[in-house]
């Protein structure tokens, strides 16, 4: 059944009656409609609590001027009024952006080239950007170590066993202290969330969809969250190597870069280990594979 409220928000785009397809419910409710003009667009009802209103613009703005540099991501379609949001009063605020045809990316070097290319390229034309300081949060060592992180505390994930979680408590010590120890690094705009069902292959080009978990941090995180979904894959070294090249191709890569992506790679296996803590229910089998990923490089992290 359609819910009303994605019919009310669709008001504000001037579609009052078009039938939208829920086509994904995760952080966001997404769904498929097709516009007066023609265009298909890609309505989302967004999470309640977890951006406010000001952060979801921030998100649209960025995305805007990317896609105004030529950038491959899905462009935000104003309302009637030019506005980003709709409803920007409700609980659960509405923002569209262009529907993005294209299949997951497969896994394979060539590929992880192509999608290291599409990083630089992310954060070369971003910092050729007039954007002002965007109201997007910051993924530093407090939204990642801190005895409360951003996405939960992983140590406290319930499908640890004692020892695994004193190990992940020893990986989170000695990841603070190497951040620190790193310096600032290459700060700035990131997607922070560059898994495989956010990577679309139209046959020409990829597409990088899904900023809702943008913000300031080490471009190296966009790299290491890239790989964290095949840290177990016996191609992983492989498709490693393909990114750097493919990046480098671009922009240069921090000088560190082998034991900074490791170590970015661990972060983002920590976050998600934290992330179902909250959007799990008690005893859902998938908390185990979240805690096994952060286990095994938390340990070849600790050597």
């Amino acid at each position: 059944m359609t819910d009303e409220r994605a019919l009310a928000a669709l008001h504000a785009w001037g579609v009052p009656s078009a039938h939208p397809r829920l086509v994904a419910e995760r952080e966001n409710r997404v769904y498929r409609v097709r516009l007066t003009d023609g265009r298909t667009g890609a309505l989302r009802l967004h999470r309640p609590d977890y951006q406010a209103p000001a952060a979801i613009e921030a998100e649209l703005q960025w995305t805007e001027a990317l896609a105004s540099a030529g950038f491959p991501c899905p462009r935000p379609l104003r309302t009637l009024t030019g506005a980003l949001l709709g409803e920007p009063g409700a609980r659960r605020v509405a923002s569209m952006v262009a529907w993005v045809d294209g299949a997951p990316m497969a896994a394979t070097p060539g590929n992880f080239r192509r999608l290291g290319h599409l990083l630089a390229g992310l954060h070369a034309v971003t910092d050729t950007l007039a954007l002002p300081p965007l109201a997007r949060p910051r993924w530093d060592a407090d939204a990642f170590l801190s005895d409360s992180p951003r996405w939960g505390r992983f140590w406290q994930n319930e499908a640890l066993s004692a020892p695994e979680q004193t190990l992940l408590l020893a990986a989170r010590d000695t990841a603070r202290t190497a951040l620190a120890a790193r310096g600032p690094g290459d700060v700035g705009l990131i997607h922070a969330d560059v898994l495989g069902e956010n990577l679309l292959d139209d046959g020409t080009r990829l597409w990088l969809i899904d900023f809702d978990d943008a913000g300031y941090g080490d471009r190296m995180y966009d790299l290491g969250t890239a790989l964290v979904q095949h840290w177990d894959n016996p191609d992983r070294a492989a498709l490693t190597d393909a990114a750097l090249d493919g990046y480098a191709t671009r922009r240069a890569l921090p000088a560190d870069v082998a034991t900074a992506l490791p170590l970015f790679t661990l972060l983002r296996a920590l976050a998600s280990c934290g992330w179902g803590i909250s959007r799990l229910p008690k005893g859902d089998p998938r908390h185990r594979p979240y805690a096994a990923r952060a286990v095994a490089l938390a340990q070849a992290w600790l050597g």
